[in-house]
């Protein structure tokens, strides 16, 4: 095995636009000729667009777009732009008097970061797609990382800046890559070692408590949580898979989620991840599903090691 960049998987074009200054942005996964995709939410409070589609009962085989992004709701936006651009260029489902490019979405709560009232609109996500086409993609403070953060259960005051992240790798013919804007509830792990890396802070600003234990000290009903969470991802593969099978893979990729961030999926999170398939190389379901989840924990690690300290937030390679 051996790691390459997500850029040198076929057939998917990546970018990243955003507003620096108002702390959002989104990420576009762009697949000009279709790709099967599948879907699977863990967490209780998605926003996110187009979903039914990726349904294995759903008609459609393959989707233009992927668009993850800030904004929370008003962020889901960003996908016309989407749908512009791909439409100029003569992509999409084919309903005879033009094509209908299929642009699935999903966003993240980043609105308590800068300024709230700038949110990923038709601009930015036609620009994120004019910037994919450059290759413009990195992780860090970018695209729908822009404005992450995580280990928010104590509020604004003791999270940590994080980012979108990417890592990819390949075994003979096969590649198998993620890409995941991290902005959940809880903490970051090492998966390889269990060690601590990102999230809650302690008061003294320097070191951590446990996002989970703090949670554990009382069960009393909590009617409004802080909820600017959910880390929103997709894991890409170069292996033939139809949509049925892509759904299985997306929720087994799950794992690495379960394994870097804890606590995860709960009701305050609107943690989700596409599963697409970009390539014809045979491979077998259950390695490249196990392959994937260990794929995007260490995309979970590069987007919070990537971050930078931003709008008050301090950074991994900060403390």
């Amino acid at each position: 095995m051996k790691e390459i960049s997500i850029r040198e998987i076929e057939n998917i074009k990546i970018g990243n636009a955003e507003n620096s200054a108002a702390g959002t942005g989104c990420t576009v996964l762009l697949f000009e000729q279709g790709a099967p995709a599948g879907l699977d939410v863990r967490g209780g409070g998605p926003a996110s667009r187009e979903s039914e589609l990726l349904k294995p009962l759903a008609a459609a085989e393959v989707i233009h777009a992927v668009l993850l992004s800030g904004g929370s709701a008003f962020g889901l936006d960003a996908a016309g732009g989407v749908m512009q651009y791909l439409e100029e260029r003569d992509i999409g489902f084919d309903v005879g008097i033009t094509k209908v490019p299929l642009v699935c979405q999903s966003c993240l709560f980043d609105l308590a970061v800068g300024d709230f009232r700038v949110r990923p609109d038709k601009a930015m996500g036609y620009q994120a797609c004019e910037n994919a086409q450059k290759g413009n993609y990195r992780d860090g403070n970018f695209g729908a990382g822009c404005g992450a953060t995580v280990g928010k259960l104590h509020g604004k005051d003791f999270c940590m800046k994080s980012g979108i992240g990417s890592y990819a790798v390949q075994i003979g013919e096969l590649k198998v890559g993620a890409i995941v804007a991290v902005n959940s509830l809880g903490d970051i792990y090492d998966w390889r070692t269990g060690k601590k890396v990102a999230g809650l802070l302690a008061p003294d600003k320097k070191t951590f408590l446990a996002t989970d234990e703090e949670v554990y000290k009382s069960y009393e009903i909590v009617n409004n949580k802080f909820v600017g969470n959910t880390t929103i991802g997709a894991v890409v593969t170069n292996a033939r898979f139809n949509k049925t099978q892509l759904c299985k893979m997306a929720g087994m990729t799950h794992n690495g989620y379960a394994r870097s961030i804890r606590p995860v999926h709960t009701s305050a999170d609107g943690d989700s991840i596409y599963a697409v398939s970009v390539g014809t190389v045979a491979a077998d379901l259950d390695m490249v599903g196990t392959l994937a989840a260990e794929v995007m924990s260490e995309a979970i690690l590069r987007a919070v090691r990537s971050a930078e300290s931003a709008y008050g937030f301090v950074a991994v390679k900060d403390i």
